[in-house]
């Protein structure tokens, strides 16, 4: 056989690469030097964080995608972000598409209450769906709609959760609140394969941030991203509760059979805190293995439930808790009106989840929430 025939012969053996069926927002950029920190690029949704001066109603948002894929409108199009814009992302495959909303904040107008009386609902990948909380505030200056979402590891438990209903998992939204509706966080058991990938239990937990899944298996700990913008000083942070800790403690035990111990006479507790920090480039956000530390040189003040209120509450609770700075902490007015300080609001059915222990059956209600400001 020719050498031109085997060559032919090899080149027809040659099948093409399938399409990228990925649709994602990877990165964001704005022309020039607009941008105040590092844009937050969630699953449906880009916060791009302005400085003060910025005209947002000419912004030309150039975005980096996976492999292949095509958005609408096209990257670099000016558009009015008075309101958030509609993105829509398709795959190279032209199979899939993503809608994203992206949003651009300016001396940000944070909610200062919460009362978790509205939620959507997400479907899972299995199936199943889960609540996500969303809080929403008209701007007295603007009259616009603001939206905050907040993060939770619903995302996560809905690996092991199969096609069950808001209810069965970690947090989901109950009617019977202090005022209206409320959320409720409970510790739940992960079934066999969240055994099988040493995480037995998860806690009921909602926070202010992000809850990143791709790294949730591998990377628990820096998984829950706390904090956003926060242009206030805060005083101090108040609300209601309810606490009920589960029957039996448990130990997480990579060794032992269900990877759980149980530890004759521990009672579990809740934690309710917020933490107000310097977001630095080497720290955007805090996640649980640094949210309150002792040693974290980022962070500027916490107000925090005591440890008897973490223990139980049997009716509904206030707690109005101070704002206590760490020794040698200030302020910087500069920093303040630039956005380089954060807010972070968290809250857990087991204090000690994040390390996989807790009471299974915990259960934690929160309230009307405020942040009070100087």
């Amino acid at each position: 056989m020719s050498v031109l025939c085997i060559m032919l012969l090899t080149v027809s053996c040659i099948k093409k690469e399938p399409l990228n069926a990925e649709c994602d927002i990877v990165s964001v950029t704005l022309p020039g030097d607009v941008l105040n920190r590092r844009p937050i690029i969630e699953n449906d949704r880009v916060t791009l964080i302005v400085k003060n001066y910025v005209n947002v109603t000419e912004l030309a948002p150039e975005f980096e995608l996976t492999p292949g894929a095509q958005i609408s409108p096209a990257s670099g199009t000016v558009r009015d972000f008075t309101d958030p814009q509609t993105y829509v992302v398709t795959s190279e495959d032209g199979e899939w598409h993503k809608t994203y909303t992206v949003a651009v904040q300016r001396n940000n107008a944070i909610n200062l209450k919460y009362a978790f009386e509205d939620v959507r609902i997400v479907k899972s990948t299995q199936g199943g769906s889960y609540d996500e909380f969303l809080d929403i505030n008209i701007n007295e200056t603007t009259h616009k709609r603001d939206t905050m979402i907040w993060a939770s590891g619903n995302g996560g438990f809905a690996l092991t959760n199969g096609t069950n209903p808001p209810d069965t998992y970690p947090t989901f939204q109950v009617s019977d609140g202090y005022v209206g509706k409320c959320a409720k966080l409970v510790t739940r058991s992960t079934g066999a394969w969240g055994a099988m990938v040493n995480k037995p239990l998860a806690a009921g937990n909602l926070f202010i941030g992000k809850f990143n899944i791709t790294i949730a298996v591998a990377k628990p700990l820096q998984a829950t991203q706390f904090g956003t913008p926060f242009y206030s000083v805060p005083r101090y942070f108040s609300g209601y509760y309810k606490y009920a800790p589960g029957e039996v403690y448990q130990k997480f035990d990579a060794d032992a059979p269900g990877k759980l111990v149980t530890v004759p006479g521990q009672k579990d507790e809740c934690n309710v805190y917020a933490v107000f920090y310097e977001s630095t480039s080497d720290m955007e956000y805090l996640d649980g293995s640094n949210v309150l530390a002792d040693d974290n040189p980022n962070i500027i003040a916490v107000a925090r439930l005591s440890e008897e209120q973490r223990r139980g509450a049997a009716e509904w609770s206030r707690f109005e808790l101070p704002f206590v700075f760490r020794p040698g902490k200030t302020i910087e007015p500069e920093k303040l009106e630039n956005g380089h300080y954060n807010i972070a609001v968290v809250m857990t059915s087991s204090m000690e989840g994040d390390y996989f222990s807790g009471a299974i059956g915990s259960t934690l209600l929160v309230d009307e929430l405020e942040i009070i400001c100087k």
